[in-house]
C-alpha cells in the first residue's frame, strides 16, 4: 500500500467569502485515497453557489445539463468502471458561434489499485454518480460582465473519470478498471467535431489542476485537429504541478505520480519527446514538457498553489507531527521559516518556467496567492476585486495573450506583497 493513503477523509463542505478569502470547512479522519485531496478546491466550484450568491458574485450561474458521449464504448473510450463518459455543453451565439472553448475538468488521480477501485464509486471515475447539472462559471460564464472575451462561444466542460490527466489506455482485467484517458480524450473530441467545432475559427484547450495538466499534454494533438488558418490556443489553470522536495526531504508528488504512472502504463502514451530523454515519471511533470509544446501557451498559476502546500509540499506522510497543519489551513498562520520554505518552492516554479516564458508566442500569470484554479471561480476570473497583476485580473490577461492584443508575462512580487489575493483558508 502506498505512504501517500494519508490526509484528507469524509469531506463535507461550507464555503463562504470572509474579507476575500475562501473559507472551507473538512473534517479529517486517519485514512484519505489521495486521489480526493483535490476535493476542497473542486466543490468550490460546484456547491458554493449559495455562497458566491451570498456575496453578490454571479447569483444564478447558468446551469448546463450533462450529454453522455454514446459513441465512446464502441472505440474502448470509458471511464474506469466502463460507463460512458460525458460533458456539458453551452453553444455560441453571434460572434462567438465558430470559437470553441473546451474546459478538461479536473480532480486528482487514483495511484494505485486500492484507490482507482474507490474512485469509481464517485463522479471521478464514473458517469452515473456525476452531477446531471453544473454551473458555468468563470471562463464558463455566458456573461460579458463576468466573461469579457469567452461568453458567446462554444463552451464546453468535458468531465473527469480516468485518474490519469486523460492520459492512460490500459485495463487491468482482476480489478475490472479501465484506464482509457486517452479514448476519452479522443471520443470527446471527435463528438466536438461532429457538433460542429470542425468549423471552428478560434479555439482555446484549457483545464483546472488535473485538467491544467491535461491540458498541455494534450495541447498539441488538439492544434492537429484544426487546419492552419484556425487560432488555437492551450490555457493551464493550476497546472504547474512541480517535482519538488517536500518538508521531509522526500518527493510526496513524485511518489504519487510515479504510482499513477505505473497503475495505468502511461509510459506508453506520455510524450515521446520526453520519454525519449527522462523516466515516464518526470515527463507526468509539467515542467519537463512545457519546452516541447509547439502550440502557444498560457500558464495561470499561484504560486504558492494550495493544493501542492497541502497534498505535495506538506502532506502528512512529510509532516507526521503537524507542524505544517495551521499553516496549511490559512497562510496567515505559517512561521517565518515556513514562508521562507514556500518561498523556495516559488523560486523553483520561476526557474522551471524561464525558458517557457522566453518563446514570445506563451503567456505567464503566475500571482503570489494562496489559491488554486483561478479561471473557474467567478471572483478570481473576473469580478470587482479580482486579483490583479500590474492592475490587470486573469480574465484580461488570457483574453490579451490570445488575441494578440499584448504580450502578457505577469509574475508578481513575492508573497506578502499582493493585496488582492483570494487567498483559500480551510477550517
Amino acid at each position: 500500500m502506498s505512504k501517500l493513503f494519508m490526509g484528507f477523509w469524509g469531506v463535507f463542505f461550507a464555503g463562504f467569502f470572509l474579507s476575500s478569502k475562501l473559507v472551507y470547512s473538512y473534517e479529517v479522519e486517519e485514512e484519505f485515497f489521495f486521489n480526493k485531496t483535490e476535493g476542497p478546491f473542486f466543490e468550490s466550484v460546484y456547491e458554493t453557489s449559495a455562497a458566491a450568491a451570498a456575496a453578490g458574485i454571479n447569483p444564478t450561474p447558468l446551469m448546463i445539463g450533462l450529454t453522455l458521449i454514446p459513441g465512446a464504448a464502441a472505440r474502448g473510450a470509458v471511464c474506469l468502471d466502463g460507463t460512458l463518459p460525458g460533458y456539458h455543453i453551452h453553444p455560441g451565439s453571434g460572434s462567438g458561434a465558430n470559437s470553441w472553448l473546451i474546459q478538461l475538468e479536473g480532480g486528482g488521480w487514483c495511484n494505485s489499485v486500492r484507490n482507482c477501485v474507490y474512485r469509481k464509486t464517485t463522479r471521478r471515475g464514473s458517469s452515473k454518480f456525476m452531477e446531471k447539472q453544473i454551473p458555468f462559471t468563470g471562463i464558463l460564464s455566458n456573461k460579458a460582465e463576468e466573461n469579457p472575451d469567452f461568453f458567446n462561444w462554444n463552451r464546453v466542460k468535458v468531465r473527469y473519470c480516468d485518474g490519469a490527466s486523460f492520459a492512460g489506455d490500459s485495463e487491468n482485467k482482476a480489478a475490472q478498471l479501465q484506464f482509457r484517458g486517452q479514448r476519452i480524450w479522443e471520443a470527446a473530441m471527435a463528438e466536438l467535431m461532429s457538433k460542429g467545432m470542425r468549423n471552428a475559427q478560434q479555439a482555446l484547450l484549457s483545464g483546472c489542476s488535473a485538467g491544467g495538466l491535461a491540458s498541455i499534454l494534450h495541447c498539441d494533438e488538439f492544434r492537429t485537429l484544426f487546419p492552419s488558418s484556425t487560432k488555437v490556443k492551450c490555457l493551464s489553470d493550476a497546472g504547474l504541478f512541480m517535482d519538488a522536495t517536500d518538508v521531509s526531504g522526500g518527493h510526496a508528488l513524485r511518489n504519487l505520480f510515479q504510482g499513477v504512472v505505473s497503475v495505468q502504463g502511461l509510459q506508453k502514451t506520455l510524450p515521446s519527446t520526453c520519454t525519449s530523454k527522462l523516466d515516464p515519471t518526470s515527463c507526468f511533470f509539467p515542467q519537463n514538457l512545457i519546452s516541447n509544446i509547439k502550440t502557444p501557451l498560457f500558464l495561470l498559476n499561484a504560486a504558492y498553489d494550495s493544493w501542492q502546500v497541502q497534498s505535495s509540499l506538506a502532506p502528512p506522510v512529510a509532516d507526521p507531527k503537524g507542524l505544517w497543519h495551521d499553516c496549511k489551513l490559512n497562510n496567515e498562520q505559517c512561521s517565518a521559516s515556513q514562508i521562507q520554505f514556500l518561498q523556495g518552492f516559488r523560486n523553483d516554479m520561476l526557474n522551471a518556467v524561464k525558458g517557457f516564458a522566453a518563446s514570445t508566442q506563451n503567456g505567464l500569470f503566475i500571482n503570489s496567492c494562496f489559491a488554486h484554479c483561478q479561471s473557474e471561480r467567478q471572483d478570481t476570473w473576473f469580478a470587482d476585486d479580482s486579483p490583479l497583476i500590474d492592475n490587470k485580473p486573469v480574465a484580461l490577461a488570457v483574453g490579451d495573450w490570445y488575441f494578440d492584443r499584448a504580450g502578457v508575462k505577469s509574475i508578481d512580487c513575492a508573497y506578502p506583497c499582493d493585496k488582492t489575493c483570494h487567498n483559500l483558508v480551510f477550517k
